[in-house]
């Protein structure tokens, strides 16, 4: 498992805190969680990092915000930041008030945010 259970644990539980339908879907290593079919955020360990990240989708305008806080990280696969994502360091989420602040931001953004295509398989 490439991503951390026990905080995979923390957002079911403020997701369902919130009475907020979600799915979950496994990629690339990691976890992710969508609300109305659309990425909401996600878990994986970092290598580069070493560490857990939560990626949180929270549009550009709030991106702006938030990157300069010192726990927070563009987030950046391929070399080039994908806009209107963060990363989020363990310590912008250690306490459960700080997650449910990130969640939040994500699902202020979800209703804004378009759907991916669906692939033909």
């Amino acid at each position: 498992m490439a991503y951390d259970a026990f905080l995979a644990d923390r957002i079911r539980q403020q997701l369902h805190e919130k009475h907020i339908g979600f799915t979950e879907l496994k990629m690339m290593g990691g976890l992710c969680f969508k609300v109305d079919d659309k990425m909401l955020c996600g878990i994986h360990i970092d290598k580069k990092y070493g560490d857990s990240l939560l990626m949180a989708r929270i549009g550009e305008e709030t991106y702006k915000n938030e990157i300069d806080k010192r726990y927070c990280l563009p987030m950046d696969f391929t070399g080039r930041p994908m806009k209107g994502y963060i990363f989020v360091t363990p310590d912008g989420f250690d306490q459960d008030s700080q997650l449910a602040y990130y969640l939040d931001l994500c699902l202020a953004y979800n209703p804004l945010a378009k759907a991916s295509k669906r692939q033909n398989r």
